[in-house]
């Protein structure tokens, strides 16, 4: 199999997912700030022309992080990411699209149309200067709502390592290269982000970040 990654929170998740796994793939490195995902040859493989897209042995092309994770955990169930019970399944989707919709898409957008959008406006649509703001603050307050979940948990739900983890690592992550920290009052979030840090899966693979 064949990855196409570049810096960015879900390439990132796609890649942990894969290590945490154990499963060997050949990674293809897109520069993303260069445009090189805009490229004919990539848009035959991902018509968004996003990363990550895993490409299988027969040819067949997954996009969207969740996608591949979810066919990952298939393909190779040990160990656990998602859940080994339709009940254990349920609660960690249930948490990781929490962590995506109320959280990470906000704070995506929000950069996008603050911070990033030198980068961004010339390339897709962006919210205004004010919406970004709204949008990062949204963002601010969930990620305190999350932090309060936690609580002194080393894990978000289950007591063990899965999806839900690996999607608020890598946005914490991601935050942390475009000049935004975790919003004051979220401790828990800050000791998680550290023991994350120290697993093998979190290192960096020719810079992407």
């Amino acid at each position: 199999m064949k990855l196409y990654s570049s810096l960015g929170p879900n390439p990132r998740l796609a890649r942990m997912f894969l290590m945490e796994k154990g499963i060997e793939v050949e990674r293809i490195h897109l520069d993303i700030i260069t445009g090189e995902n805009r490229s004919e040859e990539y848009a035959a493989k991902n018509v968004m022309q996003t990363t990550p897209t895993l490409e299988l042995d027969d040819g067949t092309l997954l996009s969207e992080s969740t996608v591949i994770c979810e066919y990952l955990e298939e393909i190779k169930p040990d160990p656990v990411l998602i859940g080994s019970t339709a009940e254990e399944r349920a609660e960690t989707r249930r948490w990781a699209r929490r962590i995506d919709q109320e959280i990470a898409v906000p704070m995506t957008l929000g950069f996008r149309g603050g911070g990033g959008r030198p980068m961004f406006e010339p390339r897709m649509n962006v919210v205004s200067p004010e919406a970004a703001a709204e949008l990062s603050a949204m963002s601010d307050k969930h990620w305190i709502w999350l932090d309060g979940q936690l609580g002194n948990k080393d894990h978000i739900c289950h007591d063990k390592l899965t999806l839900a983890d690996l999607v608020a690592f890598c946005f914490i992550k991601f935050g942390g290269t475009v000049g935004w920290s975790l919003p004051e009052g979220t401790d828990n979030l800050a000791r998680f982000a550290a023991k994350m840090e120290e697993r093998p899966s979190a290192e960096i693979w020719r810079g992407e970040e």
